[in-house]
């Protein structure tokens, strides 16, 4: 008996101790990451047209908290005023678009899924498009109506893809395909009125589907915020279902009792509802709900429950670093931020066609 308990106890402590260096890889990562952005945030603040010093940024930042803290009025006010909203709308618009992105790869099974690929965001530049062909001004009070009607189409789209596979079986192919069938008809669409645009009108549709934080404010940030932050937690909320989803596929998570029909629609609706959130008021940023996931997933796994974080912080960093990278590569001229994603999205996605079946099968 003695030797049993002598033996036993090893073992257990030995598994304990490897599930906690688990679990600090994970959260040394996250913490890593967190560093990596909150530097990133001091130095997308201190670009633009009057450059500021990096400890001058900081400085203002700590003065909003700790009143102690001397800061210069001017500096207090650019910051504040003009470049955070711009940085917050990046790390909330990237970690919006790379959480719904790791949440549909995970429910769907597929590399290649993300809100760009399943139809959203071409359905979104339609919407904005047909604001700005029937006269709605790309300026003042007209951006609002532009907004609205990027999410209005969005959301349809989102609608549409949804009542598609029901026709037949709510699977991850069924979704893929009308996704892409979707996609191609609304950017259709969408050449339809580029094409009997004039140069005004169609020189605003383009600078819309470019993608840019440009215009953010605090209005608009605490908006999509708050669509973030009521949608997230439902999907950290599912990570079990995810895990065993993703890892086993549907016939193992139905033995274990889950409903795969339920999970997977709720699971891309939200994914859907949030990239309808960001896109409509930032444009179309392509390739973060692609890029980011995966860049998580090789650092800390596919734990649903630390993936969806991760990929949040690793989308945040993305576009913020390519907010930085666009305003200053060809300064004074600012680079769209859906043009710098996409320099680095095509490879990885051209990367991942070619290793499709390794890890995914």
């Amino acid at each position: 008996m003695s030797q049993v308990c002598e033996h036993t106890e090893p073992k257990e402590l030995n598994t304990k101790r490897a599930y906690l260096k688990f679990i600090a890889h994970k959260m040394l990562f996250l913490a890593g990451s967190l560093g990596v952005l909150f530097l990133l945030v001091l130095v997308s603040a201190s670009i633009g047209g009057t450059t500021k010093g990096i400890l001058e940024v900081f400085d203002s930042i700590a003065a909003r908290f700790f009143p102690s803290v001397d800061s210069d009025p001017f500096v207090y006010g650019v910051v504040w005023h003009l470049r955070l909203p711009r940085v917050f709308m990046g790390i909330v618009a990237g970690a919006g678009l790379a959480a719904a992105g790791a949440a549909m790869q995970g429910v769907t099974r597929n590399p290649l899924v993300s809100p760009f690929t399943v139809g959203i965001s071409s359905a979104a530049a339609f919407g904005a498009s047909m604001a700005i062909m029937f006269g709605v001004r790309y300026t003042g009070s007209g951006t609002y109506i532009i907004i609205l009607c990027a999410f209005v189409g969005a959301v349809g789209c989102a609608i549409l893809v949804f009542g598609l596979t029901r026709l037949k079986k709510t699977s991850a192919e069924t979704l893929v395909l009308a996704g892409i069938a979707l996609t191609y008809f609304f950017g259709s669409l969408t050449a339809v009125l580029q094409f009997f645009a004039n140069e005004q009108q169609l020189n605003a549709m383009v600078n819309w589907t470019f993608g840019t934080l440009s215009g953010s404010d605090w209005n608009r940030l605490a908006v999509v915020t708050a669509m973030l932050a009521l949608s997230l937690p439902v999907l950290i909320r599912l990570s079990w279902d995810l895990n065993v989803m993703f890892s086993g596929g549907d016939e193992t998570a139905k033995s274990l009792g889950i409903d795969t029909s339920r999970t997977r629609t709720l699971v891309l609706l939200i994914s859907s509802f949030i990239a309808a959130g960001i896109i409509c008021f930032t444009g179309i940023i392509g390739f973060v709900g692609l890029v980011g996931p995966h860049v998580a997933r090789m650092a800390i796994g596919g734990d649903h429950r630390f993936l969806l974080p991760a990929s949040c912080i690793v989308g945040s960093i993305l576009v913020v670093g390519a907010d930085i990278v666009g305003r200053t590569v060809m300064d004074p001229i600012i680079l769209p931020i859906g043009i710098v994603i996409s320099f680095v999205g095509v490879p990885m996605f051209l990367y991942l066609m070619m290793t499709r079946d390794s890890g995914w099968s």
